[in-house]
C-alpha cells in the first residue's frame, strides 16, 4: 500500500518554508506589502490569486510559496493540493492559518500509482507542519484509507483477483486482531449460491469466495459493512463490448471501499476516533468470467436461505447484472447476525453515472435520518453524496414469471433505483440500511484527486459512523 504517513508532522519550530494563501479578492492588498522584485516574480508566473494557482516568490536569500484559494479563512480539503503536487521536496508551514481539512488534500495530492513503471520517478515528499497535533493521526488515517482504495482499484485484475482481496482482509485482521472466515468451494455453493453462480466460470486461481471479518466487543452495537468484490466483469454470456470491459478492473471498487472503511473503524482508537461497535465486514469476491459452466440468461438460482430470508429464487435475465446477485447473498448473511445498521458499497449501475456523473456517488437509504446523516457528513468532509429514491411503485418491475424475482428488468428505467430495490429485498425488515452506488474511478484528474481509482463516499460514511458511534 502507498505509504504517505510522514507527510503531516507536528510543528515544533523546525526550519520550514512559508506558504501564503490568498484569493482574488484580497490579492491587490496582499501584493502591496511585497517588494517590487517580488511583485515582478509573481507577474512573471502569472499569479493573480485564482484557485489552484501557485507561485514561488524570492525572499532575501530564500523564498516562500503562495497559493490561490477561494477563501483563505475557510479552507476546503483541496486548497493545498496543487501546492503539494508542484512544490519542491521540503518542509512547509502555513504563514497565517492552520490547515484544518486541507491536511487531507496535501497528503492525497502526493499519491502515485507506480507499481508497474520500470522507470518510476522517486517520490518528492513535501511535508506540512501543523500546530494542531490532535488532527494529525485522524487525517493520516483518512488519507491512508483513500489511498488504499486507490491502490486496490488501480491494480489490474490479474493481480487483484478474489485471492488478493482475501489477502488484504487477512492483513487487516492481523493488524487489528480480528477474526477472519473465508468460504469457498463446495461450502460456498451450499451457503452462498448466488456468489458461487456468478464466480464459478473463473479460472481456479480466481475462484470465488465469501470473505467475512468480525471485530469488536460483542456487547456493542453490531454494524455490517458489505462491499461488492467483482474483480473483473466481462459481462458473462451477456458479454460487454471491449470498450465496456476496459475499466472493469475497478468493479471491485465496492470491496475496496468496504475494506478501507473497516480499517478506519478498527484503527479508530489509534487516531482518537474509536467507535464502540461490533463490526462485521463481508466481501463476496468473484470474477464474472465466461466459460462452459458460466451462468446463462434464463437460469434460476436461489439466494442464501436464513431465518429472516427464505432463499428467494432469482431468474437471471442479464448476466451482466451480477453485482446485485453477490451482494444479495452477503446482505442475507449480514442480517442473520441482527445488525443495527448495514452499509454496502458497490460499483453497481451505469444508470447512477448517467444520473450523477462520475464524481457524485448515488446513495440510497431506508431511513430519512440516516440519509441526512450521510449527506451532512459528506458535506463536512468535501465528499458529497446524493440521495436517490427507493420507489415502491418500481418494485413490480422485479417480478418474474418463473421465479420470485428477476435480476434485471428489461424496460431500462430508473436503473440505479431498481438495482437498489433488488438489494432491499435481501435486507431484513426493520434493519437500518444504506447503499452506495459509487463509480470508484476518476476519469479526469483534479488537484489532490488524480485520474484513476478513487474513494467516493468513503469519508462521508466514516464521518457518519463517527457521529453515530464515536
Amino acid at each position: 500500500m502507498t505509504d504517505k504517513s510522514a507527510l503531516i508532522q507536528p510543528d515544533r519550530g523546525q526550519a520550514a518554508i512559508a506558504v501564503h494563501l490568498v484569493n482574488k479578492a484580497g490579492f491587490a492588498d496582499w501584493l502591496r506589502a511585497l517588494s517590487a522584485g517580488q511583485r515582478a516574480a509573481l507577474a512573471a508566473q502569472k499569479f493573480e490569486g485564482g484557485s489552484y494557482e501557485t507561485a514561488i516568490v524570492p525572499d532575501g536569500d530564500g523564498w516562500f510559496a503562495v497559493g490561490g484559494v477561494a477563501d483563505p479563512a475557510q479552507l476546503s480539503s483541496w486548497c493545498l493540493a496543487k501546492l503539494a503536487e508542484v512544490l519542491p521536496e521540503g518542509r512547509y508551514r502555513l504563514a497565517e492559518e492552520q490547515p484544518g481539512k486541507a491536511i487531507h488534500g496535501w497528503q492525497t495530492a502526493q499519491y502515485k500509482f507506480s507499481r508497474y513503471l520500470s522507470d518510476a520517478p522517486a517520490d518528492a515528499n513535501r511535508v506540512l507542519l501543523t500546530k494542531d497535533v490532535a488532527a494529525i493521526e485522524p487525517a493520516r488515517a483518512e488519507a491512508e484509507a483513500v489511498m488504499l482504495v486507490r491502490d486496490l482499484v488501480n491494480t489490474p485484475a490479474e493481480d487483484m483477483g478474489p485471492a488478493a482481496l482475501e489477502a488484504e482482509a487477512t492483513r487487516l485482521a492481523k493488524v487489528h486482531g480480528a477474526h477472519l472466515k473465508v468460504t469457498h468451494g463446495d461450502a460456498l455453493e451450499r451457503g452462498f449460491p448466488l456468489v458461487h453462480a456468478v464466480g464459478r466460470a473463473a479460472a481456479r486461481s480466481h475462484a470465488p469466495r465469501m470473505i467475512e471479518l468480525e471485530w469488536g466487543d460483542p456487547a456493542d452495537p453490531r454494524i455490517a459493512i458489505v462491499g461488492k468484490g467483482v474483480c473483473f466483469d466481462s459481462g458473462g454470456l451477456d458479454i460487454k463490448p471491449s470498450s465496456g470491459m476496459l475499466l472493469m478492473k475497478k468493479d471491485m471498487g465496492g470491496a475496496a471501499h468496504a475494506l478501507a472503511l473497516a480499517g478506519l473503524v478498527m484503527g479508530g482508537h489509534k487516531s482518537g476516533g474509536g467507535l464502540k461497535v461490533r463490526l462485521h465486514l463481508l466481501v463476496p469476491a468473484v470474477e464474472n468470467a465466461i466459460a462452459g459452466n458460466a451462468m446463462r440468461p434464463g437460469d434460476v438460482f436461489r439466494a442464501r436461505s436464513s431465518e429472516s430470508a427464505s432463499g428467494l429464487s432469482v431468474e437471471i435475465t442479464n448476466t451482466d447484472a451480477e453485482g446485485r446477485l453477490v451482494l444479495a447473498d452477503a446482505l442475507v448473511r449480514a442480517c442473520e447476525e441482527k445488525p443495527e445498521f448495514v452499509l454496502d458499497f458497490a460499483t453497481l449501475t451505469g444508470a447512477a453515472r448517467v444520473a450523477l456523473g462520475p464524481d457524485l456517488p448515488a446513495m440510497f437509504a431506508r431511513r430519512d435520518e440516516t440519509a441526512q446523516a450521510l449527506i451532512d457528513a459528506g458535506l463536512a468532509r468535501d465528499d458529497a453524496v446524493w440521495r436517490l429514491p427507493l420507489p415502491d411503485a418500481y418494485r413490480e418491475w422485479l417480478k418474474s414469471d418463473v421465479a420470485d424475482m428477476q435480476n434485471s428488468p428489461p424496460n431500462g428505467f430508473a436503473g440505479a433505483s431498481v438495482a437498489a430495490l433488488f438489494l432491499d429485498r435481501f435486507v431484513a425488515e426493520g434493519v437500518d440500511w444504506a447503499h452506495f452506488d459509487t463509480f470508484a474511478w476518476r476519469p479526469v484528474g483534479k488537484p489532490g484527486r488524480p485520474r484513476g481509482g478513487e474513494a467516493l463516499g468513503l469519508r462521508a460514511a466514516w464521518g457518519m459512523l463517527q457521529a453515530r458511534y464515536g
